[in-house]
């Protein structure tokens, strides 16, 4: 679970300065070293089997062409690092030969730079319209009079302008194809996503003995970025929350220290190579109450439940609603009612910390090897505390893995 982009902005108002010693335990960092050296990124070869089994599940659902923006599915396929504005760089991917790249004539020399397989490039000017460009590509192609699949995160203005450009084109999703691809991870992407874990894992490790009280979310975050760096990870988020914001999911604007006796709820994650980790850990400051003994128990145990409910086969959803009829009989809920489980089970992680598809109500998607997921049933009691634990896994033929061990106990977070 990451936190959102308006939260994260209020937390880091909200926050205090950097504590005065922590640039001593920040100098600690320095002798940490990269441990990402044995991983290698994903080369050309990877890269045009994806597209050749983009190809296929194109044959396989009557689909001509599939139109990708810049992001994940870009990199995926080609390799391409871009970003999105309002001049439309893009990928075709036909059902058979090279992909199409299309993009402004003063961004090819850039965009060719991550270009990571063999590709056409045509470029549009100011004053052209890039969407013609690509509908005239399709007609040379003879892929015009085929349905065009759309990648789902694609903008409205781009879907509407091939429209308008290719009139009378059948427009349906591209989800067939490209989640066909990238929910089922290659043992080379398992592996990245592996190293990425044990960044994340290393760094708690280093983290979590320099806590101090007094200490406020991000003096926490710094060592975290300090020790996530220097083990050769590239951070994408640090979410603490401290005492009563650990009730909250993506937590609170209002100041937080820590404090003895009060609960610390970690969740950070990296990437190795693209490749993202998600961990989450809660722990006390101190010494745990009872109560927080009994909550933060429950949720191992409901880590356990929805790891043993990932069977190849089952749906998806099937995760989530096992870990909810446990937590009903503990008293939660029912359903997302606080004290309980507010938000779903997991979710899928690759490429991105959150993609399709996701152990939530209602999810059909047969579960599958290579499929990878978050396993985070936390559980919230508003105005006291929470507990979240997350691991996450990998399925197998033989069933589910984990990238990171769930720990043994609430004062052994970290194993």
């Amino acid at each position: 679970m990451r936190l959102s982009r308006r939260a994260m902005l209020a937390a880091a108002a909200a926050a205090p300065l950097l504590a005065p010693g922590l640039a001593w335990a920040m100098q600690d960092a320095a002798e940490l070293t990269d441990i990402t050296g044995g991983v290698q990124p994903i080369g050309p070869d990877e890269r045009r089997a994806r597209i050749a089994r983009a190809q296929a599940l194109m044959r396989r659902h009557g689909i001509g062409s599939v139109l990708i923006e810049p992001g994940a599915s870009m990199i995926y396929f080609t390799g391409v690092r871009w970003w999105r504005s309002e001049r439309l760089t893009a990928v075709v991917l036909p059902v058979e030969g090279d992909p199409l790249i299309v993009t402004p004539f003063f961004e090819e020399p850039s965009v060719r730079e991550s270009l990571g397989i063999d590709a056409e490039v045509r470029v549009w000017q100011e004053h052209e319209d890039p969407l013609a460009v690509v509908a005239g590509w399709l007609r040379e192609k003879r892929l015009a009079d085929r349905p065009v699949g759309i990648e789902e995160t694609v903008r409205h203005f781009a879907v509407d302008g091939l429209a308008r450009a290719l009139p009378g084109a059948e427009i349906v999703s591209g989800n067939p194809v490209v989640r066909g691809c990238r929910m089922l991870k290659s043992p080379h992407e398992i592996a990245l996503m592996q190293a990425a874990t044990d960044v994340t894992v290393a760094a708690y490790r280093w983290t979590w003995p320099r806590i101090e009280a007094g200490m406020s979310p991000r003096d926490i975050g710094a060592l975290m970025r300090a020790a996530t760096t220097r083990l050769g990870g590239s951070v994408e988020f640090n979410l603490i929350l401290l005492g009563e914001a650990s009730a909250y999911p993506h937590g609170s604007g209002q100041p937080q220290q820590v404090r003895p006796g009060e609960v610390v709820l970690m969740d950070c994650g990296c990437s190795v190579h693209d490749y993202e980790s998600d961990v989450s850990r809660s722990f006390v400051f101190g010494d745990p109450s009872v109560e927080q003994r009994r909550v933060w128990n429950h949720v191992r145990q409901g880590q356990q439940v929805a790891f043993d409910a990932a069977r190849i086969g089952r749906p998806a959803g099937a995760v989530d609603d096992a870990v909810r009829a446990y937590y009903q009989g503990l008293g939660y809920g029912p359903d997302y009612a606080l004290p309980g489980l507010s938000h779903r089970t997991g979710h899928g992680i690759g490429l991105e910390g959150h993609e399709p598809v996701n152990f939530v109500r209602g999810e059909t998607t047969p579960l599958a090897p290579g499929m990878c997921f978050s396993n985070e049933p936390g559980l919230y009691l508003p105005g006291r505390f929470g507990i979240r634990l997350e691991d996450c896994l990998y399925m197998t033929e033989a069933g589910p893995r984990w990238f990171s061990e769930p720990p043994p106990s609430i004062e052994r977070p970290f194993g």
